[in-house]
C-alpha cells in the first residue's frame, strides 16, 4: 500500500539526505529539509525545488495571491515580482471545458497556466527561500483561503533518478567501475547511487548496474530494422516525447519530420544538446554525462513498438537530467494548445495521440487541497481531446507517489486507509493518464521500480535494447593486443558507435507502453483526421482497453 515517504531498508522514512543526492547539485536547485515543519497539522516530506521561485496558478485569484505574497515577503526583507523571462502561457480552451472544470473545482476562476515569481533579497536580508515564504503565507491565511490554492514551489523533476540515468553515476570510468577495484561487483555500483532509498544499507537492486545485469552498456544488434511502411491506412499516429531530444540514428529518420506550427517548444540551441554533445559536465574527465542518449533510447523503443507512428521529440531536459516544473508546464501548455486547436479544427493545431513523460518529482505535501492543480489540468485538457499521456512510475523502489505519474487513477483495492489520493475529483471526460512500472526480462517486477495504487500497468524496462547516438566516452577496453595485423580487445564499456545499448529504468518501460498504444491506433484514425473530440477520446479509450489492457 502507498505510504507518504520513501523508506530505507530499516523502515525509517528517508531523510533530506536522500533528496540531496537525488537532485542535481548545481544552482539554483535546493533540497527541502522539513525538520519540524508541517502544513495544516500534517508532516512535510523532502523534495527538490528552486529556492528563488514561487509558482502561482492562473486557475485561481492570481493577482490576489501575488499581492499577499508581496506583503509577507516585505516583512522578511524580500521582494516578489513576476519573472519577465518566463513565457506566461495559458490554455486556449473552449468555454465548455472551463465550465466543466469549475463544477469540479468551484474556486477556479480562470484557465490553467502559471505565473513564475522571482524572490530577491533587499540589502542586508537573508537569502530568499520559497519554502519559508510559502509557509509564512500559510501561517497568515485561513486554510480555506482561495489565495492559497495553486501557490507552490517550483519543483525539480528528474529523468536521472535511480537507474533512469547511467548506473555508474556521472559515467566516470574510474568511479566504482574499475574491474580491479576489490573485484566486488556490488562495490558502490548501486544503480540508484545517490538516489536509492536503500542507500544506507546497499541492497540487491545494485545488481542492475553490474555488467550484464541491465546497466548502460553497448550491445550489438544483428536483426532487421523495424518495418516502417510507406503508406498506412488513415493518418499515422503521432507520439510526442518530452525528454532530452533525439540524436541521429539510421532507425530514426522519421523523428521530427512533422512541421510544428506556432512558437518553439523546449530547447533548440545546438551547443547544449545532450544527444549530440554527451560530455558537457566535467568535460576533462572523459566521461559521458549521465543522461546523454536518453531521448534517443526512448525514441528507439517507441519505434520498435510502433514503427509506423510519427514521433516528435522535444528537448526540455539538459545533460544533468533535470527540468524545473515551470519549464515543463510551459512546454506542456504549448503542446496542449496545439492539441486543442487541432481538435477545434484550427489551422495552427497539431494532433498528438500519445505523449510520453519519463520524468517525475515527489511532492512535499501529500494532501489534495495543497497540490498544485495546474499540471494535472493541462494534461487533462489533452485527455479530453483523446491524447493518451503515459508516465514512468520512478526508479526509487518506493511507494511514495511520484508526479505526474500519480495523477493516474488510484486503485481503491490497493489504497490503504491512511493513503491520500491527490485528485479525488479527476476529470471524467479526460482519457486517464497511464503510470507504468518496469518489468525484468522474465516478466517479474524489477526490484527498482516504484509501486502503489497509482501504478496501473507494467512493461519490460530492465535490460531493454534500443538506439543510441554514436557516442564514445573516455573509458578504455580492459585488454588490447594485436595479432596477425588485427586488433583484439575486450569490449569498450562506453563506446556506442555500434548504435545500440542496453539500459534499465521505468523511463524505458513507459515509452514501450506509449508505442503499444500508438500501434493500436494505427488504421483507426481517419485520413485528414476530421473526427470529433469525442470520437478521438473513444478511440483512445478503446486502445487502452484492448487485451492486454494498458491502463486503469
Amino acid at each position: 500500500m502507498a505510504t507518504q515517504r520513501p523508506k530505507a531498508d530499516d523502515g525509517k522514512p528517508a531523510g533530506p539526505g536522500w533528496f540531496r543526492r537525488h537532485v542535481p547539485s548545481r544552482p539554483p536547485f535546493a533540497v527541502l529539509e522539513p525538520a519540524d515543519d508541517d502544513v495544516d497539522g500534517h508532516g512535510v516530506a523532502p523534495t527538490g525545488y528552486v529556492p528563488g521561485h514561487l509558482l502561482v496558478s492562473t486557475l485561481g485569484p492570481t493577482q490576489e495571491a501575488i499581492g499577499a505574497l508581496q506583503e509577507i515577503a516585505a516583512e522578511l526583507g524580500w521582494t516578489v515580482e513576476r519573472d519577465p523571462a518566463y513565457r506566461r502561457v495559458v490554455l486556449d480552451e473552449p468555454d465548455e471545458d472551463t465550465a466543466a472544470r469549475r463544477r469540479r473545482l468551484p474556486w477556479a476562476t480562470g484557465r490553467p497556466g502559471l505565473v513564475r515569481l522571482l524572490l530577491r533579497a533587499t540589502p542586508g536580508a537573508a537569502a530568499p527561500d520559497a519554502w519559508r515564504l510559502l509557509q509564512a503565507l500559510r501561517a497568515q491565511l485561513p486554510a480555506d483561503d482561495d489565495r492559497l490554492r495553486g501557490v507552490g514551489l517550483d519543483h525539480v523533476l528528474t529523468i536521472g533518478a535511480g537507474i533512469g540515468a547511467n548506473p555508474f553515476h556521472s559515467t566516470n570510468p574510474f568511479h566504482s567501475t574499475n574491474p580491479f577495484h576489490s573485484t566486488n561487483p556490488f562495490h558502490s555500483t548501486n544503480p540508484f547511487h545517490s538516489t536509492n532509498p536503500y542507500a544506507a544499507a546497499g541492497g540487491a537492486a545494485s545488481t542492475y548496474a553490474a555488467a550484464g545485469s541491465g546497466g548502460l552498456q553497448p550491445v550489438a544488434f544483428v536483426g532487421a530494422p523495424p518495418a516502417r511502411h510507406e503508406k498506412v491506412e488513415g493518418r499515422r499516429p503521432v507520439v510526442g516525447l518530452l525528454d532530452t531530444g533525439c540524436g541521429d540514428h539510421t532507425w530514426l529518420g522519421h523523428v521530427n519530420t512533422i512541421a510544428v506550427p506556432g512558437p518553439t517548444i523546449g530547447h533548440t540551441s545546438a551547443h547544449d544538446d545532450p544527444e549530440r554533445h554527451p560530455d558537457q559536465h566535467g568535460p576533462l574527465d572523459g566521461a559521458l554525462d549521465g543522461v546523454a542518449g536518453h531521448g534517443t533510447f526512448i525514441a528507439g523503443l517507441v519505434h520498435q513498438a510502433a514503427p509506423d507512428a510519427d514521433v516528435l521529440a522535444w528537448r526540455v531536459v539538459g545533460s544533468e537530467g533535470a527540468v524545473v516544473e515551470s519549464e515543463l508546464v510551459d512546454a506542456l501548455t504549448a503542446i496542449a494548445n496545439l492539441v486543442l486547436h487541432h481538435a477545434g479544427g484550427l489551422p495552427d493545431g497539431l494532433p498528438v495521440d500519445v505523449l510520453n513523460l519519463s520524468m517525475g518529482y515527489y511532492h512535499e505535501t501529500p494532501y489534495d487541497a495543497l497540490f498544485d492543480p495546474t499540471l494535472y489540468e493541462i494534461l487533462a485538457s489533452m485527455g479530453r481531446c483523446g491524447t493518451v499521456v503515459v508516465c514512468s512510475a520512478g526508479n526509487d523502489a518506493t511507494d511514495r507517489p511520484m508526479f505526474p505519474a500519480a495523477f493516474a487513477p488510484w486503485d481503491p483495492a490497493r489504497t490503504a486507509p491512511g493513503d491520500v489520493d491527490p485528485l479525488p475529483q479527476r476529470d471524467p471526460d479526460a482519457v486517464p493518464l497511464v503510470a507504468v512500472g518496469a518489468l525484468n526480462p522474465d516478466g517479474t517486477d524489477a526490484l527498482f521500480t516504484n509501486d502503489g495504487p497509482w501504478v496501473q500497468t507494467h512493461e519490460r524496462g530492465a535490460a531493454v535494447l534500443s538506439t543510441m547516438p554514436a557516442f564514445t566516452g573516455g573509458a578504455q577496453p580492459l585488454a588490447r593486443t594485436v595479432h596477425g595485423g588485427r586488433t583484439r580487445r575486450t569490449i569498450d564499456p562506453d563506446d556506442f558507435t555500434g548504435g545500440f545499448a542496453l539500459w534499465s529504468g521505468t523511463s524505458f518501460a513507459a515509452p514501450v507502453v506509449a508505442g503499444r498504444v500508438a500501434d493500436r491506433l494505427l488504421g483507426q484514425i481517419p485520413a485528414g483526421d476530421g473526427s470529433s473530440r469525442e470520437a478521438a477520446r473513444k478511440r483512445a479509450l478503446a486502445a487502452l482497453r484492448q487485451e492486454p489492457p494498458l491502463g486503469g
